[in-house]
């Protein structure tokens, strides 16, 4: 199937020579489309040219990585270019964090403004000389003209063709000026720019992505109504500076660019590009446009907006190797079982193979990918989980230097230093699988750093409530008494493991004991909580009851490992002391109920 996405012209020219072979009604079949996925026989040489003018955002990367794949996939070269020449737009230092982003995300160039190269320099502003020499010989060769028309004149001719419902494209007023006067005018100072002469009949292209590209003479309905319209586009502006358009072309030719990976809003702009290509001889490119990846209000991300700045992530915690595990998702398909791709697999296993139109991010999975890697980095331990770690301690010291962890605050003594470190280490180890951010990290497991305030008890079914609570509250033989019986002297997982098991037979049959004597009997033999439903518990109910209770005293009703690890990792001295703390608070609640009696279970184990 042939699809014709509707550029800035009418006829096309195949870009590149493609080694395929078309039908006779030039429509791509199904082999045509293998072909375009294939990697290319030669080394290509790619590369990412970003503007200044706003910092590196999730679609940007996603740019520079393609190239970058498509390029050591074949053996070639990814070059870095900056393209500084819009100077009012410019953003003092988005050039350097252009850089510290990108390496930060793992993508090193072979050639660029920082590194050198043979064909450089590499930033634009550095080649104002060559454009500007390009430019005369586009206006010697007849393919491009100077207009001195005013910005007030421009503006004007924009305001009456947009009244009209068409585009806000130029009328050649200077187009018929003769050379000898327009230079003329340019030796005395006249302000002007350079237009490229667009002809009746651009060119067509074969992309790598959407085959055969273009569109029909939209000048049709611009000459119905008395109009004419010429996509004559500015290649040099009145400061001598060049447009996108010169700059990109005369780079990529003198830098030696065998393909462009970009979005596919540029596809508009590919025709522009050729033509030029055309007017100086030159073989162009190949060119791949993907779509755009648009957040979940359909809306494309923006780097003059600010949408998804890379620094965020990193500033969130996130894995280099996870963010571009998850921008390389977007776009493209493979043919793994599983998502999760180190850059070396990415490489290993990168082809053309783009999928067509826009593509909704969804930040979820980006969750998804940061555990699997965090997962992976626990298990295997070395650099990666020792800088999992370390990101992990600086975001739990630093929250720890808030003012409202200051002596007298409600969260004293939080762990420092080595101990703290040791304690994180220890944490993750078990929780990574759970791994999103340090931030995620120390909400759901603060009770490991520092003294958290006994939450209330919270049971959605209610029966392990009235189990625990109506246990520990009306007899002598409370839980936490219980425990600290059967606490192992050699504090370990597997001894932690048996006393819960011990404390959880206990329960059992504690609550048998007391539904078949028909509840609380003091020591007088009357019943004073008569109107206590005591449920039987089944071994399973039991064992959960035994570890919501513990998990409330120890854990402070937090998630994480099974409480024997918990219970490991915090120590025995933290854990007694926060047992013995619930003793109290258990022993306070009975007096205020008034229920201070030497209240027993008979033929309930001790």
């Amino acid at each position: 199937m042939r699809l014709r996405i509707f550029g800035a012209f009418g006829k096309y020219h195949q870009a590149a020579p493609l080694s395929r072979t078309f039908s006779s009604n030039s429509r791509l079949g199904k082999v045509d489309r293998r072909i375009h996925q294939q990697l290319p026989s030669s080394p290509a040489r790619t590369r990412f040219a970003p503007s200044p003018t706003g910092y590196l955002h999730l679609g940007s990367l996603r740019t520079a990585l393609f190239n970058y794949l498509l390029a050591k996939a074949t053996g070639g070269q990814f070059l870095l270019r900056i393209e500084d020449t819009d100077k009012k737009r410019t953003i003092a230092d988005a050039e350097e964090r252009l850089y510290s982003d990108l390496r930060w995300a793992g993508l090193e160039w072979d050639e660029g403004p920082d590194v050198g190269g043979p064909l450089g320099p590499y930033k634009q502003s550095e080649r104002t000389e060559l454009y500007q020499e390009h430019a005369t010989k586009l206006l010697k060769s007849g393919h491009a003209y100077r207009c001195f028309c005013s910005p007030e004149k421009l503006k004007e001719l924009a305001r009456r063709r947009a009244s009209l419902g068409l585009p806000s494209d130029y009328d050649r007023t200077c187009d018929g000026i003769p050379r000898d006067q327009s230079e003329e005018r340019a030796s005395a100072g006249d302000p002007f720019v350079i237009r490229l002469r667009v002809p009746s009949e651009p060119p067509e292209y074969i992309d790598l992505v959407y085959g055969l590209v273009g569109k029909p003479n939209q000048n049709m309905k611009a000459q119905n109504m008395g109009e004419t319209l010429y996509e004559d586009p500015v290649l040099l502006k009145t400061d001598g500076l060049p447009t996108y358009h010169l700059a990109n072309v005369v780079d990529d030719h003198h830098m030696d660019i065998t393909h462009v990976i970009r979005a596919a809003e540029w596809m508009s702009s590919t025709p522009k590009h050729l033509t030029l290509y055309n007017a100086f001889g030159w073989k162009a490119p190949q060119f791949a446009h993907v779509g755009l990846l648009q957040d979940s209000g359909r809306q494309k991300f923006s780097k003059r907006k600010g949408d998804l700045d890379i620094r965020r992530f990193d500033e969130q915690g996130i894995f280099p190797e996870a963010l571009l595990n998850y921008v390389a998702l977007y776009g493209w398909s493979h043919s793994h079982k599983s998502d999760v791709l180190s850059l070396s697999d990415l490489i290993a296993s990168f082809d053309m193979k783009f999928t067509k139109g826009n593509t909704v991010v969804e930040p979820h999975k980006l969750m998804y990918l940061q555990k699997k890697y965090a997962t992976r980095y626990a298990t295997e331990g070395g650099p990666q989980f020792d800088a999992l770690v370390d990101g992990v301690f600086e975001a739990i010291e630093q929250e720890f230097r808030r003012p409202s962890w200051n002596p007298g605050s409600k969260y004293p003594s939080p762990l420092k230093g080595p101990e703290l470190r040791t304690r994180v280490a220890s944490v993750l180890k078990y929780t990574a699988k759970n791994y999103t951010t340090p931030r995620d990290f120390f909400d759901n497991y603060n009770y490991f750093f520092y003294e958290v305030p006994l939450p209330e008890f919270k049971d959605d079914s209610g029966k392990i409530y009235t189990v625990c609570r109506e246990i520990a509250a009306y007899t002598s033989h409370d839980l936490v008494s219980i425990f600290m019986q059967k606490v192992p002297q050699h504090w370990s997982e597997c001894a932690l493991k048996e006393a819960i098991l011990d404390l959880t037979e206990h329960i059992e049959k504690t609550t048998k004991n007391l539904r078949e004597q028909g509840g609380w009997i003091d020591e007088s033999g009357q019943h004073p909580y008569e109107d206590l439903e005591m449920p039987i518990l089944n071994p399973k109910d039991a064992y959960k009851a035994t570890q919501l209770y513990l998990r409330w005293a120890i854990a402070r009703g937090g998630s994480g490992p099974p409480m024997h690890t918990v219970m490991a990792i915090l120590g025995e001295d933290i854990v007694i002391q926060r047992l013995r703390e619930l003793c109290d608070l258990l022993s306070k609640e009975r007096i205020k109920a008034g229920k201070v009696g030497n209240a027993k279970v008979e033929n309930s184990e001790a």
